[in-house]
């Protein structure tokens, strides 16, 4: 074994969190696995792959810096909206567990539409900074913006390893349009080790190390445990049962209207993978952009 080989490998995640939350809410309310990503599990696959990578020993592969960067409500907007400022604190608690340092800005409002400026190019200047100071060996982007593109060659002219973790998927938004999101294929090019998350998954077939391990172990909601407050929106207040559930959205038996297209992201103290056909729930009558119904607050009534 050469004294390379008997060398620590320093490793820095990186997160783009706008992405990285859009990916776990995939995984949990589209995908078959209905669970959230695991920043512990993630990182112990990093370990796992670049020891396979650079053909080392595992525990001479140890994340040594992890960041996490993202635009943020401010805790007037948060608190206005339902649960939204209870599990950002939340996974504010799990990033601190697990060694992640947050990084905010204020996400601006302009012209109605709520935009996030200047997050990548802030978590770039950050890494290479940090990479400078800190010598990583090998950087892990959690990404898939071109944005990144000149981070990564800068990196390569360091000597630095650039790994990257990126998912393509499809799933339907809350108003029933098909979205798909696409890893650049400029940053595909670019990096060192691009590792395509989702075939990962899907594919399931390292022995070393079970793709269960990425995902957070779910539990059940305990009858009558305290739950945070939800305001109800203005509308007409119904009842009526689940007439058929997709991938994280699903309809309400409503004849007046052909059923209720409902998203996950408009339930109230229920989780998405808790509910069956069947189910009686309450919702608040709605309208998506197009003016046609749909069913908001949907919340299951328990017998």
């Amino acid at each position: 074994m050469s004294d390379n080989q008997h060398q620590l490998t320093r490793i820095g995640v990186f997160y783009d969190g706008n992405y990285f939350l859009h990916v776990s809410n995939y995984y949990a309310y589209h995908h078959e696995r209905r669970s959230r990503l695991s920043i512990a599990g993630l990182h112990e696959f990093v370990r796992h792959r670049i020891a396979e990578e650079e053909k080392k020993d595992f525990h001479l592969c140890q994340i040594v810096d992890a960041h996490y960067f993202r635009g943020r409500l401010s805790a007037q907007e948060a608190s206005a909206e339902g649960n939204r400022l209870y599990y950002d604190r939340l996974f504010d608690d799990i990033l601190m567990m697990e060694g992640v340092t947050t990084h905010y800005l204020p996400v601006r409002t302009v012209q109605g539409y709520r935009q996030e400026r200047g997050i990548d190019v802030w978590m770039a200047l950050e890494a290479f900074e940090l990479t400078l100071h800190r010598s990583f060996d090998v950087v892990i982007l959690i990404a898939s913006d071109s944005d990144f593109v000149p981070l990564v060659r800068k990196l390569h002219t360091l000597g630095v390893r650039v790994m990257l973790l990126a998912w393509d998927y499809e799933y339907y938004d809350e108003e029933g349009r098909r979205r798909s999101t696409v890893t650049s294929q400029y940053l595909w090019e670019e990096v060192t080790y691009p590792i395509a998350m989702q075939n990962v998954i899907d594919d399931d077939n390292d022995d070393l190390f079970p793709v269960t391990r990425l995902f957070v172990e779910r539990k059940k909601t305990l009858v009558g445990e305290e739950a945070p407050v939800v305001e109800i929106e203005e509308g007409e207040l119904k009842t009526s049962t689940i007439y058929s559930l997709k991938d994280g959205y699903g309809f309400i038996s409503f004849p007046q209207t052909n059923n209720l297209f409902f998203h996950y992201s408009f339930l109230l103290d229920t989780d998405f993978n808790d509910l069956r056909e069947g189910d009686t729930v309450e919702f608040t009558l709605s309208k998506n952009e197009r003016g046609e119904p749909i069913a908001r607050n949907v919340k299951l009534v328990r017998q």
